[in-house]
């Protein structure tokens, strides 16, 4: 029987947190790049630019993200199309993180007093203008806490990537406990790497928001 060092399991675990992290990180900026546009839809003039983002941010929020892995994985399976499982782990969680990420800073947007809008209005400046010099620069301050804290949301999500075969983190843990039968050990060590990674963003995410508080009273 083969022998396992606590250093292999730490090192079998560590190489799978790289692709924890790459897929955390290619979700969050998709989902990011993605929620911009759909937020100036949201917030746009177009009745029906408006109404199909609220759509999609309902259909995303309201349904649980391990049924749109299954979906994004096994759906198109059904018409014969092969899907690897990264391709539909990075699809799911980039259109995810784009629907709470649109409604964020769909948030942050109207959180910016109308006296602005109208005192911006009354100097001639037009929609565009308005967003450019005066709206988005204040949502974004009201913005940057928040999104740093999904964030934290998006790489608790891509342990759930496992059940369609992708081997990140938490996949790594079952099958290096079904080697080695250390449960405890590896699965301790799964969950010292998960905290590793998200409380600096929580932290990160708190601080911030106190910071910006602090200089938004200070005005």
């Amino acid at each position: 029987m083969i022998q396992f060092t606590t250093w292999d399991v730490l090192r079998g675990l560590l190489l799978a947190t790289r692709w924890t992290i790459l897929l955390s990180l290619v979700s969050f900026a998709g989902g990011a790049i993605a929620g911009a546009i759909l937020l100036f839809l949201r917030i746009g003039k177009r009745k029906a630019g408006r109404v199909a983002v609220r759509y999609f941010v309902e259909l995303f929020q309201g349904t649980p993200l391990l049924m749109q892995l299954f979906l994004a994985f096994f759906g198109l399976g059904l018409f014969g199309i092969d899907v690897p499982a990264w391709l539909a782990a990075g699809v799911a969680l980039t259109l995810w993180s784009a629907a709470f990420l649109t409604e964020i800073w769909r948030g942050c947007v109207e959180a910016v007093a109308k006296g602005q809008w109208e005192a911006s209005a009354s100097l001639g400046m037009g929609y565009i203008q308005q967003m450019r010099y005066v709206i988005l620069p204040q949502a974004l301050r009201i913005a940057v806490p928040p999104t740093v804290g999904f964030s934290v949301q998006v790489v608790k999500g891509t342990a759930l990537t496992s059940i369609i075969g992708f081997v990140e983190l938490s996949k790594a843990g079952t099958i290096i406990t079904n080697a080695t039968f250390q449960p405890f050990t590896v699965y301790g060590f799964v969950a010292l790497i998960y905290f590793a990674l998200c409380w600096p963003l929580s932290k990160s995410s708190q601080i911030l928001e106190r910071k910006l508080n602090v200089a938004h009273r200070g005005h």
